[in-house]
């Protein structure tokens, strides 16, 4: 797949006319409909007005190729955050509802449980020793004091979560950090519930989880690895076409000047 094709599809052509005149032409060819500009991420030549214009300096540092897939991925890691984030919201609001209606929930379901027996007994089933009225039993028997440390944690991960989706999203550095550390120290609670029982879903969640962290750490050279943020700034200008154009106006111009100086 074409990144940038794919992201101009999308969002229009990324054209600019700087105001040094070498670098203009550089950037631009005459048609028979018209000027057109060469868009600084996919490379086509797009006929008509630029979208913005300036000293090359100041324009767009757009992202293309890989970058430009980096980009996707990060933010697809954050709308999966921003899902979590909204789920955990929705978990402690039941948490302080069930909370405050905890003692009515136990009456409710004690009362119950007569009229079902003729229901488990047609069906061979045994309410006294069943696991699941056991265990609903003491969910509903859970003091107060731990149904507060469970809304606190639910609500600081949702918040956590959010911070993570908005970081990854608007493609801030401080966010691909939160999200590595934020996920790896959960790995070990996600590997400890794989051992009590094994499930596809906690299989999906721990690679899932794997992949996100070596993936980051790795892709955008985090913590210093693989030259870290001065390397990835590299890259980006390196990639960048209008400074590919710029530097090939450099290169073109130094034999005019020997020549001259000869």
């Amino acid at each position: 797949m074409d990144w940038s094709l794919r992201a101009c599809a999308r969002r229009g052509h990324a054209t600019y006319i700087p105001d040094e005149l070498d670098l203009r032409e550089r950037l631009s060819t005459s048609t028979a409909v018209g000027v057109a500009w060469r868009c600084l991420r996919c490379g086509d030549f797009a006929v008509g007005p630029a979208r913005e214009s300036g000293p090359a300096e100041n324009a767009p540092l757009v992202l293309r190729g890989k970058a430009l897939r980096d980009a996707t991925i990060l933010r697809v890691l954050a709308v999966e955050r921003a899902v979590r984030s909204v789920v955990l919201f929705a978990l402690a609001y039941a948490v302080i509802r069930f909370r405050s209606a905890q003692g009515d929930l136990r009456m409710s379901f004690e009362r119950a449980l007569p009229a079902a027996r003729p229901l488990a007994e047609t069906l061979h089933i045994d309410l006294t020793d069943s696991g699941i009225v056991t265990r609903i039993r003491s969910i509903l028997a859970s003091n107060s004091h731990t149904l507060t440390l469970l809304t606190v944690f639910l609500l600081g991960y949702a918040v956590l979560q959010l911070i993570e989706a908005i970081g990854l999203f608007s493609l801030k550095r401080w966010g691909e950090y939160i999200a590595v550390v934020a996920t790896s120290v959960f790995l070990p609670l996600e590997i400890h519930e794989l051992m009590v029982k094994v499930t596809a879903l906690r299989i999906a969640a721990l690679v899932v989880n794997v992949a996100a962290v070596v993936y980051l750490v790795y892709s955008k050279r985090l913590f210093g690895l693989r030259g870290g943020l001065a390397a990835v700034e590299a890259a980006q200008h390196t990639a960048s076409i209008l400074q590919v154009e710029a530097a090939g106006l450099q290169i073109d111009g130094q034999p005019q000047l020997d020549s001259a100086r000869g």
